[in-house]
């Protein structure tokens, strides 16, 4: 193998290597911004979870009186 041959199979891993690097970086990136707090109204998966959680408290209140 001569020196051009490994020179391009190096440079032909470290991009297929990098490629997967930056595409788990996106995934990661992409899932844990639903995680962050978008100052738009909980429009994100936190601020759902809250608004069940309300909804769910209220329903539980609502029942606990009719009792």
């Amino acid at each position: 193998m001569s020196p051009n041959d490994t020179a391009a199979l190096a440079v032909a891993l470290l991009t297929i290597v990098a490629s997967v690097f930056a595409g788990i970086r996106w995934v990661v990136k992409h899932y844990l911004s639903e995680l962050k707090d978008d100052h738009n109204g909980g429009h994100n998966l936190e601020g759902r979870v809250r608004r069940i959680e309300n909804k769910l408290d209220t329903l539980y209140e609502i029942l606990i009186t009719k009792n």
